[in-house]
């Protein structure tokens, strides 16, 4: 069913302090959170594509002890029932993490501070790195949103179905390439102008309405 423009603003209005309350817990993130956090948050993302934030949630409970130092057999046996792709995505831990161990010691805020101001490169890092196993573009900005960078758009189902429905986007499909991501997250940008909604509140704001969850 599609929604309205006034639809839309009307729920931005009751859900405002909801969702700034929520962006202010990611910022909190960057400012209080260690080395081992913003890992656990890259993980976090990395059990989230093609499945649900729930399910990364529920997934980075059960490995968290074993993030570190566990091998590819303990965290699979760790995720099985908890991920419908165990064996596949405790692979990706391995190689993710032996991939930063030797790139930056695992200092990620170090290596995240070093792009400066240059918000492109730092989300290239991740979406186009064969040594960053698992997340694309999508992902990759759901990971830097999380803890606390702010401009990025998170292109999943629930937000491109509903750019489509109110005209932003000609079709729910999401983009298959960075070119096409990046044109349709400055769509997303031009449409929030329009709003007059802040660029990340509206990215929860649709996602919530959809979901019924302001979650992360």
């Amino acid at each position: 069913m599609a929604v309205t423009i006034d639809e839309l603003q009307q729920s931005y209005r009751e859900k405002r302090p909801a969702i700034r309350a929520r962006l202010d817990e990611f910022a909190a993130v960057w400012r209080e959170g260690d080395d081992v956090r913003l890992f656990e948050e890259l993980v976090f993302c990395i059990f989230t594509a093609g499945a649900s934030a729930r399910m990364g949630l529920n997934s980075v409970e059960r490995v968290r002890p074993h993030l570190l130092r566990g091998n590819h057999g303990r965290l699979a046996a760790a995720l099985t029932g908890s991920h419908r792709y165990p064996v596949a995505r405790s692979g990706y831990i391995v190689h993710t993490r032996n991939y930063l161990r030797r790139e930056c010691g695992l200092r990620l805020r170090e290596r995240l501070e070093s792009f400066g101001t240059d918000r492109h490169a730092r989300r290239d890092f991740f979406a186009a790195n064969p040594g960053i196993k698992g997340i694309g573009y999508k992902e990759a900005s759901h990971f830097l949103r999380n803890i606390g960078y702010c401009g990025y758009a998170i292109l999943d189902k629930h937000i491109l179905r509903t750019l489509h429905e109110c005209g932003v986007l000609d079709s729910p499909d999401p983009p298959a390439t960075k070119k096409k991501y990046l044109v349709t997250e400055e769509r997303m940008r031009n449409f929030a102008a329009q709003l007059r909604i802040d660029f990340d509140e509206l990215d929860l704001l649709l996602w919530s309405n959809k979901t019924g969850e302001i979650l992360k």
